[in-house]
């Protein structure tokens, strides 16, 4: 039987020399990058001017705008003057405890808005991903003609579209003309303060609206009866909720089609081998996969909805009867119109505490379960190498 030789060393050095080298760990390529000298110095450098840019106009006027919210300053001066007394607490507390018109109106703001949240978040990511499905078929002629046509509302102005909403929604716009055809007599649509809610259980004879059972007329929270909390978005609301859908959705169609046409078609194909229908596949194979931009969709479409103002200022102003009243804009009209500086600042801040709460819990309810196991199993993991380690 022959016998296998050892390979000479190059260098003169021994063979477990060589296997110990062989299995010494590399230096990270981040850490052979850190010897150059300067080199942080050099990106510090680089990213300074958008760094100090998002300090003066970004974080200076946030800590300042908070400051203000704290005081009782009535716009006269500096509210870092000496003389600006300290309210502490008093704004929020004028808005989410103390009873009165701020708390009336700040707590109808909400309610509004959360009813306009409900309706537009998932209309406007249904229609999106929808669209989007549409338009990225490969058979469909004249794909780019359509992926325009969607986009168009998003990229024109507001003020333009919201102007047009008006003429379309008048008493005899295209609306109500188009729902004379079919024999419905279409509303007032931007003058009319009816709670859908209530109009349903009207329609239904259930509840009549002009006398609410008292449980519910009697008592309520947060200042406002549980009949108001119950009305429904109203008739105005949800002709400004059309606007938005319409406006908004072009934009989240895009995201979803950078989506769509990046899914490995091998997937797809293999549940069409297996037998799985259209909306097998769309359920348990197309949405599973854009998870991340579902997530992206629905956390754009809450924060832009609750600060919604353009559509609200241009078209209501508020009314009929504040049903159309949102947090935005009662800031701005209470800190700018009324000349109460703390109590709209005040307002912006409590409305950036719900988009940051509203955003952790839909975070929560759509994050991904397995990634979840797989990070718990890795911290066991570390956990019973470093015991290893220490034994």
């Amino acid at each position: 039987m022959a016998s296998v030789s050892t390979p000479p060393v190059v260098g003169g050095g021994s063979a477990a020399t060589s296997a110990a080298a062989a299995r010494r760990p590399r230096r990270p390529l981040g850490r052979r990058r850190g010897r150059y000298p300067g080199e942080a110095t050099a990106g510090w450098l680089f990213s300074a001017p958008a760094v100090v840019l998002l300090i003066v106009f970004l974080l200076v006027p946030i800590l300042m705008a908070l400051w203000v919210s704290l005081t009782g300053w009535t716009g006269q001066g500096s509210p870092f003057a000496g003389g600006v007394p300290f309210a502490g607490g008093t704004n929020y507390a004028q808005l989410l405890v103390r009873p009165g018109l701020e708390r009336e109106d700040f707590m109808t703001s909400i309610r509004n808005t959360l009813y306009y949240v409900l309706l537009v978040v998932p209309l406007q990511t249904g229609l999106a991903l929808f669209l989007a499905m549409v338009v990225n078929q490969r058979r469909l002629m004249g794909r780019t003609f359509f992926r325009t046509a969607f986009y168009f509302p998003s990229v024109t102005s507001s003020v333009a579209i919201s102007i047009l909403f008006l003429f379309m929604f008048t008493g005899t716009g295209a609306i109500n003309t188009l729902l004379g055809f079919v024999g419905i007599r279409g509303p007032s649509w931007f003058n009319d303060s009816d709670g859908l809610l209530h109009l349903i259980l009207g329609g239904l004879h259930i509840v009549d609206p002009n006398s609410p059972p008292g449980a519910l007329a009697n008592h309520g929270l947060l200042g406002l009866s549980w009949w108001e909390w119950l009305s429904g978005p109203s008739v105005a609301m949800c002709a400004i909720i059309m606007l938005v859908v319409w406006t908004t959705s072009g934009t989240f169609m895009l995201i979803f089609l950078a989506a769509l046409q990046d899914l490995p078609m091998d997937v797809e194909e293999s549940s069409i081998l297996d037998g799985a229908n259209v909306w097998q596949r769309l359920w348990h194979v197309t949405l599973p996969q854009l998870r991340p931009q579902v997530f992206l969709v629905i956390t754009l479409g809450l924060i832009g909805s609750w600060q919604v103002f353009d559509q609200i200022f241009i078209i209501s102003q508020g009314g009929p009867d504040k049903t159309t009243l949102s947090p935005a804009y009662l800031s701005y009209t209470t800190g700018f119109g009324d000349q109460q500086y703390p109590a709209g600042a005040a307002m912006s801040f409590v409305l950036f505490a719900i988009i940051v709460v509203m955003t952790l819990v839909q975070r929560f309810l759509l994050r991904d379960k397995d990634d979840g196991r797989e990070r718990r199993a890795e911290r066991r993991l570390r956990r019973s190498m470093r015991r290893e380690g220490t034994a």
